[in-house]
């Protein structure tokens, strides 16, 4: 289940920074801004091979599936927030399969489907997504409505808005049909691995961190950073949607 701060700590005044925190909250500024930059672009090498061959390719597409998440800086935002408190590998592993499940069934359904979605609306909602996590691991919910929301559902459900941006994503390589099925497939596979990745790195970290008198205390803070992060991503893709 996931944790969430006791009431007197969320009534505290902001404690003070430590290291962590301060490099805690630089590399999320990074994340952000890195993320801005290459708001709905691909690189043009990639998107250029893919443009020019046909048939099964499950190398490729694996490496590109994986080179994606683990660049995916919303994507790994959200992922932060989801194990921010969890701490049992059986809980990790069940959050992070529902939002891997969320995201594979509408990236493939999208792709494969043709289905057509605005790219700056589902980065806003996948931006949404990060808000919403820092918010409820800071328990905002139980204090503003008295009401805990399905977290488990939460983690599916912005695991399918998730997909659609991925969907989104892959529809600007212009796959070609044949072998279709099988390089989305190579794709979602590399996607999973590149989670995988990034899931260890961020465990890693995140254990260190655990490890010091001061985590809860400046968890807080992490979090606060993190739902800005989130309100940031909203504002720049609605501003995309609005002036395109």
């Amino acid at each position: 289940m996931t944790h969430s701060f006791p009431s007197q700590g969320r009534a505290a005044v902001l404690p003070r920074s430590g290291p962590l925190l301060h490099a805690f909250t630089g590399v999320l500024l990074y994340l952000l801004f890195t993320a801005l930059a290459h708001a709905h672009g691909v690189a043009e090498g990639d998107k250029g091979y893919i443009q020019e061959i046909s048939g099964t390719h499950l190398l490729p597409f694996t490496y590109l599936g994986a080179k994606h998440m683990v660049t995916g800086y919303d994507h790994l935002l959200f992922l932060a927030g989801v194990i921010f408190f969890l701490y049992k590998l059986k809980d990790i592993a069940l959050y992070v399969s529902l939002f891997a499940i969320g995201h594979s069934v509408t990236m493939l359904y999208g792709v494969y489907a043709g289905v057509n979605v605005n790219a700056y609306l589902i980065d806003a909602i996948i931006g949404l997504s990060v808000v919403y996590k820092a918010l409820d691991n800071l328990g905002a919910f139980q204090r503003w409505f008295g009401v805990q929301p399905n977290t488990k559902v939460a983690t599916l459900v912005f695991g399918l808005f998730h997909g659609f941006g991925l969907a989104a994503k892959i529809q600007e390589f212009e796959i070609a049909r044949d072998g279709l099925l099988p390089n989305l497939l190579a794709f979602n596979v590399g996607v999973e691995i590149g989670q995988l990745l990034a899931l260890g790195a961020i465990l890693i970290a995140m254990g260190f961190w655990r490890r010091t008198a001061g985590f809860f205390q400046h968890a807080y803070t992490a979090n606060v950073a993190m739902m800005c992060a989130g309100f940031m991503l909203i504002g720049y893709q609605l501003t995309g949607l609005f002036v395109s």
